[in-house]
């Protein structure tokens, strides 16, 4: 066997583990030196390098850095429990979950009680029922602020549907000549203040008209919600607690 080894080879997207945590290596052309960083909407580290041929640098940095890995890992929130008698934030109201005998539903509030979320089961069986329902929800106050924020903009109101993206909140495709527009929301969002999901509606709505992120869209916006910076900033704040549900 060769005394000399070649250090292993890694591309841009690959995986590793470090101290039990998952680690994904990517290249990052601005990058001026090897970095790591967590995501915490992923809940993974991403260890950074600014070619390609010093991955290897960036994955030994990040063997190098496993107490400070699972120092930020320790500090994400715990997933949030989904089982009877929880009550949960839902559109920035109090929603109690109810175990019931009868298929999943949402139960509005009333003058005497919260809203509820009532689903029979256990375990995760109850879970990813009360999820269902959330989903359900989600889909129908999101299409809802589409269809105002369009109506205020103008737009077709465009095709709608809910997903559960890692990476971003909402997405619109606007309209091509054999594809109308579609925008595509977090069911996540349905667990936000209702202000803050409204912001995500109007920044969607605003793209049917600019694809982009300049001047006129950010005045599209701020017509539609206001000043967006507080939502956008509670996103940052509070987006891994979102994404911690139901993980």
């Amino acid at each position: 066997m060769s005394l000399f080894q070649r250090p292993q080879a890694y591309a841009d997207g690959d995986r590793l583990e470090v101290a039990g945590v998952a680690v994904r290596l990517k290249v990052h052309s601005r990058a001026r030196r090897v970095s790591l960083r967590l995501d915490r909407t992923r809940r993974e580290v991403v260890a950074t390098a600014p070619t390609p041929r010093r991955l290897a640098e960036a994955a030994a940095f990040a063997h190098d850095r496993a107490e400070w890995i699972l120092a930020r890992l320790a500090e994400l929130p715990q997933a949030q429990s989904i089982a009877p008698g929880v009550t949960i934030q839902l559109f920035g109201q109090p929603c109690r979950l109810e175990a019931a005998s009868h298929p999943a539903r949402y139960i509005p509030a009333t003058d005497d009680s919260p809203a509820r979320i009532a689903a029979r089961g256990e375990g995760e069986t109850f879970a990813r029922a009360v999820i269902r329902v959330i989903r359900r929800r989600a889909l129908e106050v999101l299409t809802e602020r589409t269809a105002y924020h369009c109506a205020r903009l103008g737009a077709k109101l465009p095709a709608i549907t809910i997903m559960d993206a890692k990476g971003r909140w909402g997405s619109c495709r606007p309209a091509l000549p054999n594809k109308p527009a579609a925008i595509r929301y977090s069911w996540r969002l349905a667990l936000a203040p209702f202000e803050v999901a409204d912001y995500v509606a109007a920044h969607e709505c605003a793209h049917l008209l600019e694809l982009n992120h300049g001047p006129r869209f950010w005045a599209h916006v701020k017509a539609l919600v206001g000043d967006e910076r507080p939502h956008r900033a509670w996103l940052r704040a509070e987006g891994a607690r979102l994404h911690a549900f139901g993980g």
